[in-house]
């Protein structure tokens, strides 16, 4: 059996210079795991947790480790606007983020949209067919390895949530037959703060997938904070793993599907530009990651106040493809 953990980083915010901040992308995301694997990818991920934000080794309950988040929103600010030292952990928490997965045998599926300026984005339509998308995928995967799994999406408010459940339950259900036989169950939701494993959905999407997009489709948005070169060394740096921990497959027709899928609708560029920058592009400032141990004593992320509570951005210290 498979699990498959989705979150989401970006918004329907139309992209406009009056509103700076407005996501540019929706990222829509996460990865799947063997049920075997589940246990061992949570420890190493709370260990993890315990490295870079040192005062929860101290903590006195298991409960409060796992309820206190490092947010991939404050990840990307520590690489846009951090100092050397908070980008160097930010860098080397991603790489750790990556060992874990490709470690535990889990695969990366996500639907990237690129907005474009001015025109209205229809987040509630563009939503559900991500999911849907993605079930296709987990379906495939799923099929490949004679298995069954289970989707579990980042629960957003009940109004939101149904829609992505429908899609997915009439595709199952209805009288064609169920496209979706690996697929046990519709998608159902959790919450970050018990879910463990949607945490690191969150890190993979918001901390990697998103800042990886913003630069590599609209490096040209200046006007926008999001669209920032501070982000130019996750795709140099770890595009390549993103790309190896894809499952991707061939439909009847032959076309590769699945994997990282990105719908470009500003230059309709290829969904390639994820996994690396071409090699003019390529700077020397690019930030080392430098993987460290559990307990080594490198870098803490900022951000972190009291356990279980997560603090903005300079409020603390500083088949695979």
């Amino acid at each position: 059996m498979h699990l498959c953990y989705v979150d989401e980083a970006g918004n329907g915010q139309t992209l406009d210079p009056a509103r700076p901040d407005a996501p540019p992308v929706l990222v829509v995301g996460g990865f799947t795991v063997p049920r075997n694997h589940i246990r061992s990818l949570t420890w190493a991920f709370l260990d993890v947790k315990k490295h870079y934000r040192p005062q929860l080794r101290n903590a006195e309950q298991l409960s409060d480790v796992i309820q206190h988040e490092i947010k991939g929103a404050d990840v990307r600010k520590n690489l846009r606007a951090g100092n050397h030292s908070w980008r160097r952990a930010a860098m080397e928490l991603i790489s750790s983020l990556l060992d874990m997965l490709e470690a535990h045998e889990a695969r990366v599926l996500a639907r990237v949209w690129i907005k474009e300026e001015g025109q209205a984005f229809d987040e509630s339509g563009v939503y559900p067919s991500s999911v849907a998308a993605l079930n296709e995928t987990f379906q495939a995967q799923l099929a490949h390895e004679h298995s069954r799994g289970m989707m579990v999406l980042d629960s957003r408010t009940k109004v939101k949530n149904a829609p992505n459940v429908h899609c997915v339950t009439t595709r199952k259900y209805r009288a064609g037959g169920d496209v979706l036989r690996g697929v046990i169950e519709s998608p159902v939701f959790g919450h970050s703060d018990t879910h463990t494993l949607l945490q690191v959905a969150d890190l993979l999407v918001s901390a990697l997938l998103f800042p990886i997009a913003c630069h590599a489709y609209l490096s040209d948005v200046s006007w926008n904070v999001h669209c920032d070169d501070a982000y130019a060394p996750l795709r140099e740096q770890f595009g390549h793993r993103l790309k190896k921990l894809q499952f991707r497959y061939q439909d009847p027709s032959r076309k590769w599907r699945g994997g990282i899928v990105v719908s470009d609708r500003r230059t309709r560029q290829s969904s390639s530009l994820m996994f690396g920058a071409p090699e003019a592009s390529r700077t020397a400032a690019s930030i080392p990651a430098q993987p460290q141990g559990a307990h080594h004593q490198g870098p803490v992320l900022p951000g972190a106040g009291q356990l279980g509570e997560v603090r903005e951005f300079g409020e603390g210290r500083p088949s695979a493809v």
